[in-house]
């Protein structure tokens, strides 16, 4: 999943870097739902809205050690979510959106929210969506993000990063190019343009160099 970076308005003061960390800090689940919710509620929607609800699914099945974290003054504005071992910074199961949503009304759901499984290949860390608080967009923050979750694949032994990337963000394309992924395939998916918004997904890849000895990691 991906989010567009706008760029800062014309004069403002560059800001100072924000901290990065791993794994949510105590008590951002709503705060990272909502973000999460902000950047792909138009995509998810037909699977987990109305967003009020969205977001409470969302906070209450987030796996908080798949999250790569941007802060400022205490305050969370960004993460990164990746999917390894198993699981994704997105959690919920089958059960739990038929227990969220209602049997009847859940199906439906289900199949739409079957459209995002992406499942780490061998050697593989998948992006599990980047997204920054509008008021940060444009600073860095998305950059820094992508660098830390590099870091993480680094350590794990991972090979390449994983990611898709949607038809109607060029802005958000632009900046994993610029970090280095490089888009492998398209797939047209003209279906969902009334549904969701876009009408074709391009998965991209980063390469990630090994750990040196001794290093971090």
């Amino acid at each position: 999943m991906d989010q567009e970076q706008a760029p800062p308005a014309h004069g403002s003061p560059k800001p100072a870097p924000p901290a990065i960390g791993r794994g949510l800090p105590e008590g951002a689940r709503r705060r990272a739902a909502e973000l999460y919710w902000e950047a792909f509620g138009r995509k998810l929607g037909a699977g987990l809205g109305p967003a009020e609800a969205g977001i409470a699914f969302l906070a209450e099945h987030l796996h908080p050690d798949r999250a790569v974290v941007a802060t400022r003054d205490g305050e969370l504005v960004g993460l990164a979510g990746y999917a390894h071992g198993g699981r994704g910074l997105t959690g919920g199961t089958a059960g739990d959106v038929l227990r969220a949503y209602g049997g009847i009304r859940a199906l439906p759901r289900l199949a739409v929210l079957a459209l995002f499984e992406r499942r780490p290949g061998r050697g593989e860390l998948v992006m599990d969506g980047i997204c920054v608080d509008a008021a940060q967009r444009g600073t860095g923050v998305g950059g820094l993000l992508l660098d830390e979750v590099a870091a993480v694949a680094r350590e794990l032994g991972c090979r390449r990063i994983r990611l898709d990337v949607i038809d109607v963000n060029p802005r958000a394309r632009a900046l994993y190019e610029r970090h280095g992924f490089v888009a492998t395939s398209t797939q047209r998916t003209p279906f969902l343009r009334g549904l969701m918004g876009f009408g074709a997904v391009t998965t991209m890849v980063r390469r990630v160099e090994p750990a040196h000895p001794g290093g971090r990691g």
